[in-house]
């Protein structure tokens, strides 16, 4: 009974979320061309291929990040097993494009199907799985349970339960406990992750829920040729504080805090949404400046708009120092790990919460600093430009804490090829 509700209800929503996916499509385009994905109707070729071929493992990441995760995973577990396929399904069109880039000989790329019975059926009979890899919070009950019911492995990695979604996870046991107990492994990112699952679990399935550390460890790696372009896009000059991933309203408080600090230091932004470039640029002008847009192929301007897409790690890399986006006037926090990686002094706003196992392990390392106010990171940021030796040593114990934490994904590999065989 409650799935058959399940069904009506997201029937009933889909309607009102569609006009906002269209948007979407518009905006950053790439979706159209693939639309059939969704209801699991896919071009001919692509399934001839599915049916040519070895049973692949379907990994299926949501969007940038987790796509990064999903990447790191389908090379380490070729590395261990070089003649392994892959199903790599991802729902954004920026998630595509990061998806083509992980890709190996013989894996297929999809948009993942909407989540009713019949375009689910219909997807796992044409891709025929031998193992689903789901990343971090992707459940898709019927997805899940479809999947579980013909025998195939489905596991979640990475996992993760937000502040906001943990309450919602125990209320709804009732309907959570039948999904997550699908799972045949859970890896979760930490033990308040673990927790937080294992109570919207029955008891019997509390074993299913393993702890082991944050993917996103081993997901950051230099980049030394992207390191070498930006470098080459940023020209010579003064230290570089780099804006990364900022959302709207931190943007006018790097601003802010370059005005104070140009004599010093250079001014970096690279906007999460780059179709947010123009709004951003224009708080640019607001604030005085000129502005020099990469897209644009500018070649002036005081402050450097970074809009063009899988440059970021390139730019930790060159960076003096790095404020790590949608911290301080958003929540949830973007990845801070690839500038710590690099040794850059780090700085975020108090909103992080979609990156707490790595943020307590970094702050128990002091290796990141957290300011919870505009205020305070203006005075954290013009204390790092006055003392670089002070900054430097952030950074030097940012490396560290990253290495050392690595090793996460060759563990969850092992596991889940233990369960497929």
């Amino acid at each position: 009974m409650k799935w058959a509700l399940y069904n009506v209800l997201f029937a009933l929503a889909y309607p009102f979320l569609l006009p906002g996916f269209l948007l979407r499509m518009v905006r950053r385009g790439g979706y159209a061309a693939r639309m059939n994905d969704r209801f699991a109707i896919y071009p001919e070729e692509v399934v001839k291929r599915f049916r040519a071929g070895e049973r692949p493992v379907w990994v299926h990441a949501v969007s940038v990040g987790e796509v990064q995760v999903a990447g790191q995973l389908m090379r380490e577990w070729r590395r261990v097993e070089p003649t392994v396929r892959f199903c790599l399904s991802t729902t954004s069109s920026t998630g595509w494009k990061t998806a083509e880039k992980v890709l190996g000989e013989g894996d297929e790329l999809i948009y993942n199907p909407l989540d009713f019975p019949n375009f689910v059926k219909s997807a796992l009979k044409t891709v025929r799985p031998r193992a689903v890899v789901l990343v971090e919070s992707e459940l898709w009950p019927n997805f899940i349970r479809r999947a579980a019911r013909e025998g195939i492995p489905v596991f979640l990695v990475n996992a993760r339960v937000s502040d906001r979604s943990a309450p919602r996870y125990r209320a709804a046991r009732f309907f959570f406990a039948d999904v997550l107990g699908a799972f045949s492994r859970i890896f979760a990112q930490s033990e308040v992750d673990a927790g937080r699952l294992k109570a919207a679990m029955r008891e019997s399935d509390h074993g299913k829920v393993v702890v082991t550390g944050s993917f996103k460890f081993d997901t950051a790696s230099r980049n030394p040729e992207k390191e070498r372009v930006m470098a080459e896009w940023a020209g010579e000059g003064k230290p570089i504080l780099l804006g990364a991933s900022t959302w709207p309203g931190e943007d006018e408080v790097l601003l802010r805090i370059y005005a104070k600090t140009k004599d010093k230091a250079r001014l970096v932004i690279a906007p999460r949404h780059f179709e947010k470039a123009d709004a951003v640029e224009a708080n640019i002008l607001k604030a005085g400046f000129t502005c020099r847009r990469r897209s644009r192929g500018d070649s002036e301007g005081e402050v450097l708009l970074a809009d063009t897409t899988g440059e970021l790690m390139g730019l930790c890399g060159i960076a003096g120092m790095v404020f790590v986006g949608k911290s301080l006037c958003a929540h949830g926090g973007q990845n801070m790990i690839e500038p710590c990686l690099c040794g850059k002094p780090v700085f975020v706003g108090p909103n992080t919460e979609n990156f707490r196992p790595v943020m307590r392990d970094l702050l128990a390392a002091d290796a990141i600093s957290v300011a919870n106010d505009a205020e305070e990171l203006e005075r954290k940021i013009c204390a790092a430009v006055d003392d670089p030796a002070a900054a430097a040593e952030l950074g030097r114990r940012a490396a560290e804490a990253v290495m050392s934490r690595k090793g996460v994904v060759p563990k969850c590999v092992d596991s889940m090829r233990s369960v497929v065989g």
